[in-house]
């Protein structure tokens, strides 16, 4: 008896393998063809033709040099896609460039500010032009009910809250010690340390473990500057802050972290500080130049993103080459 034959089904009959579904990272990383090339920024001996004095609280839309922030060589990927993050002080500057490299990673955001609705709405266009959420949140971190506001309309509005962001800030340079006035002491520590802790206790009962809070240092909390005596004070505050945070949310999984910015060109800049110092701005680091809105908000992203997941209670600095021993 002939032996029976068997057969198998031809390719054509076979089913299709199923296609991946891409990832966002890889999504990201099908369009970048090649590594970002660097960017050429302003020196410290570039800024005497760009120096300019402007009135506080400044715009950021009067800059004669403006902040760069085209974020032409960041590479999003989705790391917080659909989070929803607060950030104060983000209607310019440094706020305003983590509130758009949020935006490009996929979250949603909440721009708190005080007085530059100008500048506000330009954060606003800019967050939306990522197809995210932007709510305008005219409030002051000074006041604790203000920021309890913060976070309900956040939550009510954008539908959660994942990620809060510390920013907002005041300083006002002052030649000698003696003269600053307790007005301008008290409002500088009313906004950078308990408009801090505020924002703090308002959200932390809504944060759930891999939830953050990222602050906003500055290396003049480590080294000192005579010119912001009372600055510096609530930015060395700012970091005791970041680390019993960090120990007092371990066990609940919420991390909390602090960005050490050194010398960047912001609105302040032009509105606080003296004729020469904005002259040769960022004269003082290693790398001879201040830096960029947008080369700070990489680390509030890695912070943000579970990319940080095992950092807590660390001061990330990003200072240009500004050490914390230097005198």
């Amino acid at each position: 008896m002939a032996a029976k034959k068997t057969t198998t089904p031809s390719d054509s009959t076979k089913p299709a393998p199923k296609k991946p579904t891409a990832t966002p990272a890889a999504k990201a990383a099908a369009v970048a063809t090649e590594a970002p090339k660097p960017v050429k920024r302003p020196t410290a001996k570039d800024m005497k033709q760009h120096a300019q004095k402007l009135p506080y609280p400044a715009k950021q839309a009067d800059m004669k040099l403006q902040p760069a922030m085209d974020f032409s060589t960041y590479r999003a990927a989705g790391k917080l896609q659909d989070k929803i993050a607060l950030i104060t002080g983000a209607d310019s500057g440094i706020g305003r460039a983590v509130a758009v490299a949020f935006a490009m990673e996929g979250a949603h955001v909440a721009v708190l500010y005080n007085e530059n609705t100008v500048d506000a709405e330009e954060t606003r266009r800019l967050v939306e032009a990522q197809n995210r959420r932007c709510l305008l949140l005219q409030l002051d971190v000074r006041d604790l009910e203000q920021c309890k506001q913060a976070v309900r309309l956040t939550r009510q509005e954008l539908g959660g809250l994942n990620i809060l962001v510390n920013n907002a800030a005041f300083q006002m340079s002052a030649e000698k010690f003696e003269d600053i006035s307790e007005e301008q002491i008290r409002r500088t520590f009313d906004t950078n340390i308990l408009g801090y802790i505020w924002m703090a206790q308002a959200a932390i009962p809504h944060l759930k473990q891999h939830d953050c809070i990222i602050n906003t240092g500055s290396i003049v909390g480590l080294t000192g500057i005579p010119i912001l005596v009372d600055y510096a004070c609530t930015k060395s505050a700012i970091h005791a802050l970041t680390k019993s945070l960090a120990t007092y949310l371990g066990e609940k999984g919420i991390r909390v972290n602090c960005v050490v910015p050194g010398p960047v060109w912001t609105p302040n800049i032009p509105a606080t500080m003296p004729q020469e110092e904005i002259e040769k701005f960022g004269y003082e680091v290693a790398l001879a130049r201040p830096g960029q809105p947008e080369e700070l908000a990489p680390a509030y992203v890695l912070l943000a993103s579970q990319d940080g997941s095992f950092m807590t209670g660390s001061l990330v600095h990003v200072t240009g080459g500004k050490m914390s021993s230097d005198q």
